[in-house]
């Protein structure tokens, strides 16, 4: 059988690559490996535990995990089974657990043990809780389960994949079989993936970008995943030496620690062909360093949201440098478009909402069609992003259209004057929002962390902004901060800042 040949789905291209492939490794983790058949056996294993239960077609199983190849295989298994996945933020407090858990009437979770104290806690009325330890010894053990392939729709939700909540109450993104599989096409195609590639996950897996952007593509392909439980400098570097992967993917934050490891280049990471980054922009002189450290590999910008599965546009590496702050042209198979608050496309340089159609769009929210005729509009998806195109139709993200500071009736986008903290040298990191102000409405604060033994003073830095922003984006103070609040996927929380402001005050 070719590759994909008959594959409608991501489960059944796993089972043509354990028929075909069986001792060609899949997963990597802590130096236990497991081959495509080997893999396969064991998703099958998952899928007809919940068979022999009873638990119906498209009943939500959640996942709360941290990285590990049993998360491959429950994300995998639960899916084979004709069941719908749900992989739930391990970053979340309880009560915003128990939320989701409550929201998606989910039917039962598989967690891991280090997790166990939430769960433990959980009132919602699971009819099983499985432990990552039960599976393993229990499970993944017994001969007796057998597995019964499920016929499956194109349509069917394959996953839930709750929103990182930056915006208000999470919401249930119904992706399908059809958006994972498309999503895993393209990303094959813009990143050249094929059956030699070794891609390093050290961002979380229950987040859509390690998910479908990396383990997903690379699985289609035939490829190998090497896991990591989190990212940490040393180990992450250790890994990247250790186990020769080919592509890498992290957030900026993740590039800022290493490239500024003092021994980054006495490791020997000559497999390495591939960083991708996203989730936020890469300053200039960050990608100009990480180019230099490492000129045999190719930097990668990818933008795209949990709604879009996620996928949306690529800034490859022959623009890395030439379009700073770009993220790059549209994806094949996608379309993308900038419009003004009536749906109409905007000229060239013109700021408006990002909005997108292709095969890797939602299905929908779970349990919420208010909202999905919102997002989902003729078929495209609004995605909440301002941006603007240029002359040769590469997309730039302006700002999150919520995050607008408008001050005495001028607009200061966030993204814009944090671009110019992050050019002081001793800045680490930086964000820029809005603050109550009684006569303009609001103006703009920014919250600034400083490299280890640097510092710059306050009036420095609004000097240095003074000479490059217009008077109404410099912004009226500087809070010095030890980190940013993060969510999972490396998003800085401005929701959380916002709450720290209103509290200083």
């Amino acid at each position: 059988m070719n590759e994909g040949e008959n594959a409608l789905n991501l489960t059944e291209q796993l089972k043509v690559h354990a028929e075909t492939n069986p001792e060609k490794v899949f997963t990597s983790y802590n130096g236990r490996e497991w081959t495509y058949g080997e893999f396969y056996n064991k998703a099958q294993k998952v899928a007809g535990h919940f068979q022999a239960k009873g638990y119906e077609k498209g009943d939500i199983i959640a996942l709360y995990s941290l990285n590990s190849d049993l998360f491959l295989v429950c994300y995998f298994g639960i899916q084979l089974g004709g069941f719908t996945v749900m992989p739930v933020n391990t970053k979340l407090a309880p009560p915003e657990v128990e939320y989701i858990f409550n929201h998606s009437e989910a039917k039962a979770v598989i967690y891991d043990n280090k997790l166990s104290e939430v769960i433990s806690e959980s009132k919602h009325s699971f009819a099983e809780k499985l432990s990552m330890d039960y599976l393993i010894n229990n499970i993944l053990q017994d001969s007796a389960i057998s597995f019964q392939p499920v016929k499956m729709d194109s349509n069917d939700t394959a996953v839930v994949m709750y929103t990182s909540g930056t915006t208000g109450k999470p919401k249930g993104v119904m992706l399908t079989h059809f958006n994972l599989m498309a999503t895993a096409e393209i990303w094959s195609e813009s990143m050249s993936i094929t059956d030699e590639d070794r891609m390093l996950i050290s961002t979380p897996l229950f987040h859509c970008a390690a998910c479908h952007v990396f383990m997903n593509p690379v699985m289609h392909k035939g490829g190998t995943v090497i896991i990591e439980e989190a990212f940490s400098p040393k180990g992450t570097v250790a890994l990247l030496q250790n186990t020769s992967p080919t592509m890498f993917f992290g957030v900026p934050a993740m590039y800022t620690i290493l490239l500024n490891m003092p021994d980054i280049h006495e490791h020997d990471l000559s497999s390495l062909r591939l960083f991708c980054y996203g989730a936020a922009p890469m300053p200039y002189e960050m990608v100009k360093k990480l180019k230099e450290a490492f000129p045999n590999v190719k930097v990668q910008n990818l933008y795209g949201q949990t709604e879009n599965t996620p996928a949306a546009t690529t800034l490859k590496d022959h623009l890395a440098l030439e379009k700073i702050g770009s993220v790059g042209e549209a994806l094949p198979r996608t379309e993308i478009l900038v419009v003004d608050e009536f749906g109409e496309s905007l000229p060239t340089g013109q700021v408006g909402e990002i909005v997108m159609s292709g095969p890797q769009v939602m299905k929908g929210y779970l349990k919420d069609e208010d909202e999905t005729r919102r997002a989902i509009r003729n078929g495209w998806l609004y995605s909440g992003d301002l941006g603007r195109l240029d002359a040769d139709g590469l997309l730039y993200i302006v700002d999150r259209k919520k995050d607008m500071i408008i001050r005495g009736g001028e607009n200061v986008y966030p993204v814009e004057v944090e671009e110019v903290l992050y050019q002081i040298p001793e800045v680490l990191e930086a964000a820029v929002l809005g603050i109550p102000h009684e006569v303009l409405g609001e103006v703009p604060k920014a919250y600034v962390v400083m490299k280890d033994g640097k510092s710059v003073s306050e009036s420095e830095i609004l000097n240095y902004c003074a000479k490059q922003l217009a008077k109404f984006k410099v912004p009226v103070e500087i809070e010095y901060m030890d980190e940013l609040p993060r969510n999972a996927s490396g998003k800085v929380l401005k929701q959380t800042l916002r709450t720290h402001a209103n509290v200083a005050r």
